[in-house]
């Protein structure tokens, strides 16, 4: 996942299998979200909750940092999220995708960081607004 030991993080909604699925390094993970941060993960279920916490959470995120976003996958539990519009979420805000996981079973986990300077990103789910 790219996590670095001593990051400072903060999980948003994170089921107790999902973070011990992660096998996370040696971090100092904040409970309330003040200051930045160099990784940032929300689980997550809806696409409304998720365009309201994203700029949020962007707003919040270190300019070497990364913000995680996990959803169920397939349609689990009565999920209207997917890759296609979780990208296209990150995009609108000024965020591009990087990677993506399989946590557990049911939750994926898509990697976004703030854009390189000069480079263009566009693919079939969006465009960056520079």
């Amino acid at each position: 996942m790219g996590i670095q030991p001593g990051a400072r993080a903060i999980l948003i909604d994170a089921p107790v299998e999902a973070v011990d699925a992660m096998h996370l390094p040696d971090i100092e993970i904040n409970t309330a979200l003040n200051g930045d941060f160099d990784y940032i993960h929300l689980f997550i279920k809806e696409q409304s909750n998720l365009r309201e916490q994203f700029p949020v959470l962007k707003s919040h995120l270190k300019s070497g940092g990364m913000l995680w976003v996990s959803w169920p996958k397939g349609g689990q539990l009565e999920t209207d999220l997917n890759i296609k519009n979780i990208i296209k979420i990150g995009y609108d805000f000024g965020l591009v995708e990087s990677t993506s996981l399989s946590i557990t079973a049911i939750w994926s986990g898509l990697k976004f960081t703030h854009p390189k300077k000069g480079k263009e990103y566009h693919n079939s789910y969006g465009q960056l607004k520079i």
